[in-house]
């Protein structure tokens, strides 16, 4: 029976992907149609949702930047509270539960109640995206080096990065929530020696229907992160492997060689050549 791969009282982290239902794992579908409830992030693709039995109680928890429904020390006590009542629970996250996911701070709360947690990973927006822009995120003698950095922020708190690390010719930078920090990202990493010229992806909901993929330069990354769905989610790919984007079947539009847009009846492909 499906309800054997959650324990009553057991806890799972599971990761939803990028969006795209078929992007999920076989075991993060398993573990979705066998539990009693599931408590997901707004990041979470309403197809994947879908997939959630009728009779299986959800619990929206939100969690957007700028429109936070729940804070986390809530979250933290619904799991308690859900696994307590011998619940089978499921946490669907966004992509990749260790990936800016909070899970370290979930699995350290339900530990401290003796419940047991366990955790399936999800592929992360950096993979998808670069997976439909046709981009390697690493390329032998361009990027030997991949760097995660979240640009997410409370209200009112600084951007404050190593800049001097993440601003390496050599390496590839995937920058998740990145597009209120657009500006500063921009300045900062050419102040710390980035080319202007730069090639960056700009990528908004990621793997779904009306996903946009933008290909722009560093210097005009604060013009270009307004240019997609204003309200959507966006990633940042940085570095040179970008120059190499060729957007692949998954895409569903051709890159073109100029300001221009391909539009197809779901997705969009932009792109900006600096030649």
């Amino acid at each position: 029976m499906a309800d054997a791969l959650i324990a009553p009282g057991e806890v799972w982290l599971v990761g939803a992907g990028p969006g795209d239902p078929d992007l999920l794992t076989r075991k993060a579908e398993k573990l979705i149609r066998a539990a009693s409830v599931v408590f997901y992030d707004a990041l979470v693709g309403p197809g994947v949702l879908a997939l959630v039995p009728d009779h299986v109680r959800i619990v929206a928890v939100g969690k957007r930047s700028g429109r936070h429904s729940r804070d986390q020390g809530t979250i933290n006590d619904l799991l308690v509270e859900a696994a307590l009542d011998g619940e089978r629970v499921v946490r669907l996250k966004g992509g990749d539960p260790s990936i800016f996911g909070r899970s370290a701070e979930e699995m350290a709360s339900l530990a401290d109640h003796g419940i047991a947690v366990r955790v399936c990973p999800g592929i992360t927006a950096a993979s998808a995206a670069a997976a439909n822009a046709g981009i390697s995120l690493t390329l032998r003698g361009l990027a030997r080096r991949l760097q995660f950095v979240t640009a997410h922020l409370r209200a009112d708190e600084p951007l404050s990065l190593d800049w001097q690390a993440l601003a390496d010719p050599d390496a590839m930078l995937a920058i998740y929530m990145g597009r209120s920090a657009a500006r500063d990202l921009s300045e900062q990493l050419i102040a710390h020696g980035l080319p202007p010229e730069t090639p960056v992806l700009v990528a908004a909901n990621i793997s779904l229907p009306d996903e946009q993929l933008l290909r722009t330069r560093l210097d005009l990354l604060p013009i270009a992160a307004t240019a997609t769905l204003p309200d959507a989610p966006a990633l940042l790919l940085i570095g040179q492997p970008v120059a190499q984007a060729r957007p692949s079947g998954n895409a569903r539009a051709r890159d073109l060689a100029s300001c221009h847009t391909a539009a197809t009846s779901d997705r969009r492909v932009v792109r900006y050549d600096p030649r």
